[in-house]
Protein backbone atom coordinates (compact mmCIF):
# COMPACT_ATOMS: atom_id res chain seq x y z
CA UNK A 1 0.00 0.00 0.00
CA UNK A 2 0.96 3.57 -0.65
CA UNK A 3 1.73 5.79 2.87
CA UNK A 4 0.81 8.93 2.56
CA UNK A 5 2.66 11.44 5.01
CA UNK A 6 -0.39 13.37 5.66
CA UNK A 7 -2.44 10.12 6.91
CA UNK A 8 -3.26 10.48 10.93
CA UNK A 9 -1.60 7.56 12.52
CA UNK A 10 -3.25 5.02 15.02
CA UNK A 11 -1.07 2.93 17.30
CA UNK A 12 -2.13 -0.36 17.79
CA UNK A 13 -0.27 -2.76 20.61
CA UNK A 14 -0.23 -6.53 21.62
CA UNK A 15 2.15 -8.45 23.36
CA UNK A 16 4.13 -11.36 23.43
CA UNK A 17 3.47 -14.90 24.71
CA UNK A 18 3.32 -15.16 28.19
CA UNK A 19 2.78 -17.56 31.20
CA UNK A 20 1.40 -21.12 30.01
CA UNK A 21 0.82 -19.81 26.28
CA UNK A 22 2.72 -20.44 23.84
CA UNK A 23 1.47 -17.60 21.43
CA UNK A 24 -0.74 -14.44 22.08
CA UNK A 25 -3.49 -13.48 19.09
CA UNK A 26 -3.15 -9.72 20.22
CA UNK A 27 0.03 -10.11 18.58
CA UNK A 28 -0.98 -11.81 15.55
CA UNK A 29 -4.02 -8.93 15.93
CA UNK A 30 -1.21 -6.16 15.45
CA UNK A 31 1.29 -7.77 12.94
CA UNK A 32 -2.07 -8.41 10.70
CA UNK A 33 -3.00 -5.07 11.06
CA UNK A 34 0.46 -3.12 10.63
CA UNK A 35 0.41 -0.69 7.71
CA UNK A 36 -3.10 -0.95 6.63
CA UNK A 37 -5.48 1.93 6.21
CA UNK A 38 -8.65 2.18 8.56
CA UNK A 39 -11.04 5.18 8.08
CA UNK A 40 -8.14 7.36 6.27
CA UNK A 41 -5.47 6.64 9.77
CA UNK A 42 -2.36 4.27 8.93
CA UNK A 43 -2.19 1.49 11.34
CA UNK A 44 1.19 1.19 13.19
CA UNK A 45 1.45 -2.63 14.99
CA UNK A 46 3.80 -3.37 18.01
CA UNK A 47 3.97 -6.24 20.29
CA UNK A 48 5.46 -4.93 23.53
CA UNK A 49 7.05 -7.44 25.80
CA UNK A 50 5.23 -8.78 29.11
CA UNK A 51 7.39 -7.26 31.72
CA UNK A 52 6.66 -4.47 34.08
CA UNK A 53 9.87 -2.65 32.98
CA UNK A 54 9.65 -3.16 29.40
CA UNK A 55 6.30 -2.68 27.86
CA UNK A 56 6.00 1.02 29.06
CA UNK A 57 9.40 1.56 27.61
CA UNK A 58 8.62 -0.14 24.10
CA UNK A 59 4.82 1.86 24.26
CA UNK A 60 6.73 5.41 25.19
CA UNK A 61 9.04 4.61 22.30
CA UNK A 62 6.72 3.72 19.46
CA UNK A 63 4.22 6.96 20.59
CA UNK A 64 7.27 9.23 20.63
CA UNK A 65 8.12 7.45 16.99
CA UNK A 66 4.90 7.84 15.17
CA UNK A 67 3.05 10.85 17.19
CA UNK A 68 -0.25 8.79 16.96
CA UNK A 69 -3.97 10.44 17.06
CA UNK A 70 -4.98 6.79 18.60
CA UNK A 71 -3.58 4.33 20.35
CA UNK A 72 -5.30 0.86 20.74
CA UNK A 73 -3.86 -1.50 23.27
CA UNK A 74 -4.86 -5.49 22.83
CA UNK A 75 -4.94 -7.61 25.81
CA UNK A 76 -5.31 -11.54 26.39
CA UNK A 77 -7.59 -12.82 28.72
CA UNK A 78 -8.07 -16.58 29.34
CA UNK A 79 -11.22 -16.78 30.48
CA UNK A 80 -13.91 -14.43 29.24
CA UNK A 81 -15.92 -15.65 26.30
CA UNK A 82 -16.47 -12.40 24.76
CA UNK A 83 -14.43 -9.14 23.60
CA UNK A 84 -14.10 -6.92 26.25
CA UNK A 85 -14.09 -2.78 26.31
CA UNK A 86 -12.09 -1.58 28.96
CA UNK A 87 -13.51 1.64 30.82
CA UNK A 88 -10.92 1.97 33.77
CA UNK A 89 -7.10 1.42 33.90
CA UNK A 90 -6.03 1.93 37.98
CA UNK A 91 -2.93 2.59 39.36
CA UNK A 92 -1.52 -0.46 40.59
CA UNK A 93 0.86 -3.80 39.98
CA UNK A 94 -0.37 -6.82 41.66
CA UNK A 95 1.07 -9.58 39.35
CA UNK A 96 -0.84 -12.34 40.08
CA UNK A 97 1.87 -14.50 38.31
CA UNK A 98 5.38 -13.11 37.34
CA UNK A 99 6.33 -11.73 34.48
CA UNK A 100 8.45 -12.89 31.79
CA UNK A 101 11.38 -11.33 33.38
CA UNK A 102 10.25 -13.17 36.61
CA UNK A 103 9.20 -9.65 38.16
CA UNK A 104 6.04 -10.26 40.33
CA UNK A 105 5.02 -7.00 42.14
CA UNK A 106 2.94 -6.67 44.57
CA UNK A 107 0.86 -3.38 45.78
CA UNK A 108 3.22 -1.40 43.85
CA UNK A 109 2.04 1.82 42.13
CA UNK A 110 2.58 2.17 37.99
CA UNK A 111 3.47 5.89 38.68
CA UNK A 112 4.33 7.09 41.76
CA UNK A 113 2.14 9.99 42.90
CA UNK A 114 -0.27 9.28 39.48
CA UNK A 115 -3.72 9.26 39.48
CA UNK A 116 -5.99 6.14 41.34
CA UNK A 117 -7.20 5.67 37.92
CA UNK A 118 -7.97 6.98 34.21
CA UNK A 119 -11.31 6.16 32.19
CA UNK A 120 -10.58 5.02 28.79
CA UNK A 121 -10.91 8.18 26.07
CA UNK A 122 -11.96 5.87 23.29
CA UNK A 123 -15.72 5.96 22.17
CA UNK A 124 -16.09 2.49 23.80
CA UNK A 125 -20.18 2.76 23.79
CA UNK A 126 -20.18 4.00 20.00
CA UNK A 127 -17.81 1.16 19.20
CA UNK A 128 -20.50 -1.46 21.46
CA UNK A 129 -23.01 -0.48 19.56
CA UNK A 130 -21.18 -0.86 16.08
CA UNK A 131 -20.30 -4.86 17.57
CA UNK A 132 -23.80 -5.40 18.72
CA UNK A 133 -24.75 -4.57 14.85
CA UNK A 134 -22.53 -6.91 13.73
CA UNK A 135 -22.99 -10.01 15.27
CA UNK A 136 -19.81 -9.60 16.94
CA UNK A 137 -20.01 -10.17 20.90
CA UNK A 138 -18.94 -7.70 23.49
CA UNK A 139 -19.33 -5.93 26.09
CA UNK A 140 -18.46 -3.03 28.60
CA UNK A 141 -15.89 -4.26 31.14
CA UNK A 142 -14.69 -2.05 34.42
CA UNK A 143 -11.97 -4.30 35.33
CA UNK A 144 -8.70 -4.31 33.09
CA UNK A 145 -6.93 -6.64 35.85
CA UNK A 146 -4.09 -5.74 37.57
CA UNK A 147 -1.62 -7.69 35.18
CA UNK A 148 0.74 -5.59 32.53
CA UNK A 149 -2.31 -5.20 30.16
CA UNK A 150 -3.19 -2.91 33.07
CA UNK A 151 -0.31 -1.72 33.13
CA UNK A 152 0.07 -0.87 30.00
CA UNK A 153 -3.38 0.64 29.39
CA UNK A 154 -2.41 3.05 32.59
CA UNK A 155 0.59 4.13 31.13
CA UNK A 156 -0.71 4.62 27.78
CA UNK A 157 -3.27 7.03 28.87
CA UNK A 158 -0.48 9.09 31.47
CA UNK A 159 1.38 9.40 28.43
CA UNK A 160 -1.46 10.69 26.59
CA UNK A 161 -1.65 13.38 28.81
CA UNK A 162 2.03 14.65 26.92
CA UNK A 163 1.52 13.22 23.47
CA UNK A 164 -2.18 14.44 22.71
CA UNK A 165 -3.85 11.39 21.92
CA UNK A 166 -6.81 9.19 23.10
CA UNK A 167 -6.55 5.64 24.31
CA UNK A 168 -8.26 2.65 25.24
CA UNK A 169 -7.91 -1.23 25.79
CA UNK A 170 -9.91 -4.16 24.36
CA UNK A 171 -9.30 -7.80 26.04
CA UNK A 172 -9.98 -10.52 24.00
CA UNK A 173 -10.21 -14.44 24.43
CA UNK A 174 -8.23 -17.48 23.46
CA UNK A 175 -7.92 -18.54 19.86
CA UNK A 176 -10.26 -21.79 19.06
CA UNK A 177 -6.65 -23.87 19.22
CA UNK A 178 -5.29 -22.16 22.80
CA UNK A 179 -8.73 -23.39 24.14
CA UNK A 180 -8.52 -27.25 22.87
CA UNK A 181 -4.92 -27.03 24.99
CA UNK A 182 -6.79 -25.67 28.15
CA UNK A 183 -7.93 -27.53 31.32
CA UNK A 184 -11.60 -27.40 31.90
CA UNK A 185 -13.80 -25.54 29.40
CA UNK A 186 -12.10 -22.71 28.21
CA UNK A 187 -14.03 -20.02 25.84
CA UNK A 188 -12.34 -18.77 22.21
CA UNK A 189 -12.59 -16.66 19.60
CA UNK A 190 -11.09 -17.09 15.96
CA UNK A 191 -8.44 -15.14 14.75
CA UNK A 192 -10.59 -13.34 11.66
CA UNK A 193 -13.13 -12.29 14.68
CA UNK A 194 -11.06 -10.90 16.36
CA UNK A 195 -9.48 -8.63 13.62
CA UNK A 196 -12.73 -8.17 12.40
CA UNK A 197 -13.85 -6.39 16.02
CA UNK A 198 -10.22 -4.47 16.31
CA UNK A 199 -10.28 -2.65 12.61
CA UNK A 200 -14.15 -1.48 13.72
CA UNK A 201 -13.45 -0.33 16.91
CA UNK A 202 -10.53 1.80 15.23
CA UNK A 203 -13.32 3.06 12.45
CA UNK A 204 -15.48 4.25 14.79
CA UNK A 205 -12.62 5.64 16.96
CA UNK A 206 -11.02 7.61 14.33
CA UNK A 207 -14.71 9.45 12.77
CA UNK A 208 -16.04 9.83 16.18
CA UNK A 209 -14.43 11.96 19.31
CA UNK A 210 -17.89 11.76 21.10
CA UNK A 211 -18.89 8.51 22.58
CA UNK A 212 -22.71 7.62 22.86
CA UNK A 213 -25.18 7.01 25.72
CA UNK A 214 -25.90 3.12 25.90
CA UNK A 215 -26.68 1.30 28.58
CA UNK A 216 -23.77 -1.39 29.39
CA UNK A 217 -22.66 -1.42 33.04
CA UNK A 218 -22.84 -4.23 35.65
CA UNK A 219 -24.32 -4.88 38.47
CA UNK A 220 -21.12 -6.53 39.80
Amino acid sequence: MEDRSDNPIVLVTGFEAFGDSEKNPTAEVVQILDGSLIADHRVYGVALPVTAEGSPKALEKAVALHRPQLVLSLGLANGRSMLALERVAINVLDFPIPDNAGFQPTDVPIVDGGPAAYFATLPIKAILEAWREAGLPGYVSNTAGTYVCNQTFYHSLHLSGEYAYRAGLIHVPYLPEQAARAEGSAPSMSLDLMVEAVESALRISAERSEDITLAAGAIS
